[in-house]
């Protein structure tokens, strides 16, 4: 795609090391400028800030699935995914794709018609999406030729997640919502429920399962993720496998754990945006007070990343370069982006252009393209 050749002026603008200020931003070949280019524009009344960089959400679910079997062109739900992102000023996005038990838009077949779907479109689209595998731990008939199937799906990033109800299964109960869970996965709730059983008591197996798997993936430069540590042994046992970044810790003794051994930990932007965790966790705001975030991720919810960043400067918890490095410069590190993340001369011309007044977004650009364009913006592009 050809990027935009522009020199933009007047707008406040977030460049590394100076916070924000009056000053010009232009870009070229799809990068960052450091001498005038092109066509002036005076974006006077805006706020110029790096894009954003999702390192994981899985609100693309409903665009390629909005009704069990409704969605049969994955590619174009894919497309939709792209507007949503680039409306809410996302320049580089993590997909989060289940390969779990629960099956349905979640289960093992599914996750390669998605990830088939995003290769397709990898050419159509202006913003960058990387597709994120979310293994469900207990499923040790799927660890044989994993590593070779996330080869060919062309997954640079896997999560290990494990939620399974233990504490009922251990009890022989059956979980809430297994009725409702088995149909969606179009299983008869008792078969749902003895797989659900045998995986449980095949738990012990599971850690050397996972100990063969991190080493595979480590070893072919598969970034690593663990899901809703709770505990500092879980995530000591993740960090001897080489599981490096901790996506959601659910207390602060983990987090403390992550930060102590050098992990990355990211939070969930809604979490910051509800003022708590929907499940009761621990506070993202608590802990990003504490210095215990590297980034924030939209987590179920594209417009959150935003939000949450202008919610802890409107606090004062953060300054706007601080806050802001939560939804880009943090994520571009967490994610071994060396090329994006800030404003700044060789970089991509990844950036989001809010209303200075309304923080709305009016303009995404991600690579030096529009992404997405609103309102009166437009004019002063086109005059």
């Amino acid at each position: 795609m050809n990027s935009l050749e522009l020199t933009l002026t007047g707008a406040n603008v977030l460049l590394p090391g100076e916070g924000v200020s009056r000053a010009e931003l232009t870009i070229a070949e799809g990068t960052i400028q450091s001498d005038r280019a092109g066509r002036q524009i005076d974006l006077s009344g805006y706020l110029i800030l790096p894009g954003i960089i999702d390192l994981h959400g899985d609100g693309f679910e409903r665009h390629i699935a909005p009704r069990r079997g409704a969605m049969k062109q994955m590619a174009e739900g894919i497309l939709s995914v792209e507007a949503e992102l680039a409306a809410n000023g996302i320049t580089t996005a993590v997909l989060a794709q289940f390969h779990s038990w629960e099956g349905g838009v979640r289960g093992p077949e599914f996750a390669g018609q998605v990830f088939d779907a995003i290769a397709a479109v990898r050419d159509d689209v202006v913003t960058q999406l990387i597709p994120q595998l979310r293994f469900e731990t207990h499923m040790l008939d799927d660890y044989d030729g994993l590593p070779e199937r996330i080869a060919d799906w062309q997954v640079p990033y896997v999560v290990l997640n494990d939620h399974l109800p233990h504490d009922r299964l251990a009890e022989g109960r059956k979980p809430p919502r297994l009725t409702g869970q088995a149909l969606k996965a179009g299983r008869n709730p008792e078969v749902h429920f003895e797989m659900l059983k045998a995986m449980h008591n095949r738990s012990a197996e599971v850690p050397a399962a996972l100990d063969s798997l991190c080493t595979v993936l480590a070893n072919r430069g598969i970034r690593l993720g663990s899901h809703d540590d709770t505990t500092p042994q879980d995530r000591a046992e993740w960090r001897e496998r080489g599981v490096m970044i901790s996506e959601f810790p659910e207390t602060l003794e983990a987090a403390e754990c992550a930060r102590a051994g050098g992990d990355h930990i990211i939070l969930g932007s809604p979490n910051v945006v509800r003022g708590g965790s929907h499940k009761g966790n621990a506070s993202a705001v608590d802990l990003i007070s504490m210095g215990l975030c590297d980034a924030l991720a939209s987590d179920y919810h594209y417009p959150s990343p935003r939000r949450a960043a202008l919610m802890l400067v409107k606090s004062g918890l953060l300054d706007i370069a601080s806050a802001w490095a939560l939804v880009s410069s943090g994520p571009a590190r967490v994610l071994g982006l060396k090329d994006r993340g800030t404003l700044q001369p060789g970089y991509r011309a990844d950036l989001v252009i809010l209303d200075a007044t309304t923080h709305k977004v009016a303009a995404t650009l991600s690579g030096g393209c529009v992404s997405y364009m609103s309102g009166s913006i437009a004019t002063r592009f086109l005059s």
